[in-house]
């Protein structure tokens, strides 16, 4: 059986870590960092995800402020809040809790954030610097798939990642991370994706997977090669009888099937999902350093 790689355990570590950091900034420099969620409607998985970031906040000792904005805000308006926190010395951080409603583009806004306050990774200079391989903050779900295989020993250099997925959240950052030339990184690494005609071949020659492919368990066992560490980033519903609430909470891949065959794997839920959030931490501990 694969060893279990703990998302839980590996996420505490780091926020012990960032919180002995934000101890030491308040000693020295009398600095505590700031950071601001806007949270725009009231989608019940954003407003979860947004308390669950501002308790992290509160436990490693920021300064955490949310904007609860009604649904029907024009975008002007949210731009101008953008605006005001910008200019804001006391916030170093900005996240915008992603999806907006229709009638706001996301990019405009993504874009209107000032990109040493990006804490998501998500602005277009951060993302050109990570292309090209310079410092920047780097989106929270990657950064925590290559803090997870660093922290459990996973070697990367010269291996041949798969990812299976190409969305700007997971996928496209996720390849250019473990591609550049530093260490935990210098991978070959191979991007599959709804283009293939067949996964299979792909998905067998990976010596390290990544699946943020968005379906349901959809990788099993047999098409793995063994020894593969799997990473997997898919968080479905699938309905379930048996459960209090009617559903369970999978992943893309099979993980009965799939722990037979590889060397190491991340469950779902408690691998990459605790690491979202400990990286948002690590992120704005970044920015409030560098001002």
């Amino acid at each position: 059986m694969a060893r279990i790689i703990d998302g839980k355990a590996i996420a505490a570590e780091i926020r012990g870590e960032v919180k002995a950091a934000v101890d030491q900034l308040r000693a020295e420099r009398n600095i505590v960092p700031g950071l601001a969620f806007i949270l725009v409607g009231e989608h019940p998985a954003s407003q979860s995800y947004v308390r669950m970031k501002g308790k992290a906040c509160d436990e490693v000792g920021f300064h955490s402020v949310t904007d609860r904005l009604p649904a029907s805000i024009t975008e002007a308006v949210l731009l101008e809040r953008i605006r005001s926190l910008n200019a804001d010395p006391s916030i170093h951080g900005i996240l915008v809790q992603l999806p907006l409603p229709g009638h706001i583009s996301e990019s405009r806004v993504i874009a209107a954030i000032d990109p040493s306050k990006d804490v998501a990774g998500f602005h277009p200079v951060n993302v050109g610097k990570l292309v090209s391989g310079e410092e920047t903050i780097r989106p929270c779900t990657p950064a925590g798939i290559q803090e997870l295989l660093v922290r459990s020993g996973v070697e990367i250099s010269g291996r041949h990642v798969v990812v299976g997925g190409r969305s700007n959240i997971v996928g496209k950052p996720i390849a250019n991370i473990l591609l550049q030339k530093q260490k935990g990184a210098n991978a070959v690494v191979t991007v599959v994706h709804t283009g293939a005609k067949d996964l299979e071949p792909y998905l067998r020659s990976a010596d390290i997977l990544i699946a943020a492919i968005g379906k349901p368990e959809v990788i099993r066992g047999e098409h793995l090669k063994p020894g593969v560490v799997v990473v997997d980033v898919g968080i479905n519903r699938v309905e379930d009888p048996s459960q209090k609430n009617g559903y369970r909470i999978v992943g893309d891949v099979h993980f009965e099937s799939a722990s037979k065959v590889a060397s190491a794997i991340t469950p779902v839920p408690g691998g990459v999902g605790p690491m979202t959030i400990a990286l948002l931490l690590k992120n704005t501990l970044q920015a409030c350093r560098a001002t």
